[in-house]
């Protein structure tokens, strides 16, 4: 008689088996003290549990980013709002012959900046095509907030470059699905903005940021706070479109009154062009 053993036999039931004896018996979810806490939603929506949410939050995604070999990600940020040069387009063919005069003039408004969607778009295929044939240490992967406009173009042309890309979403009353262009493997969805910041940082090895609204520059500043104050290590921050940055936020004026550093400036650089944010991340890595 054999009485050898798997060294890998599990040793306890497996969770999700006892779940699904749960279901076939035909025992619903109802509130019952005696139900298996992991199956409760009731006590895992509690207050008290905020903090194993926070912690399975943050565990999931890097796991399942583990397993893909996902360790070295390029993020990039930008307006949700924009859309393609053909998509913009059709709207505003849509809302004239609608008669809609308003929704004209905003979609006109969102055309003029469409040529950022390209450029995101050109910018993700370009970090595609790298790495293409690297070792998995070396490959960089597009990490974006995994909703439409800028978010979409980058993970777009990743797609298009033969890619893997990550999307970490948020949910949100008006937010999208996750883009169809994300990795459906690497789609994540979170409810806490700061887990879901946290994890832009884990694996960023560059800081790509497009024209955008608050959650574009609440999510700059977060990475140019931690590498200020030396919470993160230094990554190259590139702000792609420099009309744009200047007129909207006047870092200069900012040294003059003395809150931040002649040298805090230099933390992040200008680009215009899909090819110069490419180059400046590989001056920084000496790729």
């Amino acid at each position: 008689m054999n009485n050898t053993h798997n060294l890998h036999d599990k040793r306890l039931a497996d969770a999700w088996a006892t779940l699904q004896t749960h279901a076939d018996q035909g025992l619903p979810l109802d509130p019952d003290p005696s139900r298996l806490a992991f199956a409760d939603p009731e006590f895992l929506l509690r207050r008290e549990t905020r903090g194993i949410r926070m912690q399975l939050e943050l565990m999931k995604p890097d796991i399942e980013q583990r397993a893909h070999g996902i360790e070295n990600t390029v993020v990039v940020f930008g307006s949700a709002r924009f859309r393609s040069e053909e998509d913009a387009a059709a709207m505003i063919a849509q809302a004239e012959l609608g008669g809609d005069t308003t929704a004209s003039e905003r979609w006109r408004r969102l055309a003029r900046n469409s040529h950022y969607y390209e450029k995101a778009r050109a910018f993700g295929k370009l970090v595609a095509e790298y790495s293409n044939g690297k070792e998995p240490q070396d490959k960089l992967f597009i990490c974006t907030g995994g909703g439409p406009g800028i978010m979409q173009a980058a993970n777009r042309g990743a797609h298009e470059g033969g890619g893997l890309s990550v999307g970490l979403a948020i949910a949100l009353p008006m937010e999208e699905e996750a883009n169809p262009y994300v990795t459906p493997a690497l789609s994540f969805k979170f409810h806490y903005f700061a887990i879901r910041k946290m994890h832009f940082m884990m694996r960023a090895k560059a800081l790509v940021a497009f024209p955008g609204g608050f959650g574009t520059l609440d999510e700059l500043f977060e990475v140019i706070t931690l590498v200020q104050t030396k919470k993160s290590k230094p990554v190259p921050i590139v702000l792609f479109g420099s009309d744009y940055w200047k007129r909207l936020i006047d870092f200069d004026f900012l040294v003059d009154e003395g809150v931040i550093s002649p040298g805090d400036v230099k933390l992040f650089e200008y680009v215009d062009a899909p090819e110069d944010a490419w180059n400046a991340i590989k001056r920084f890595y000496k790729l």
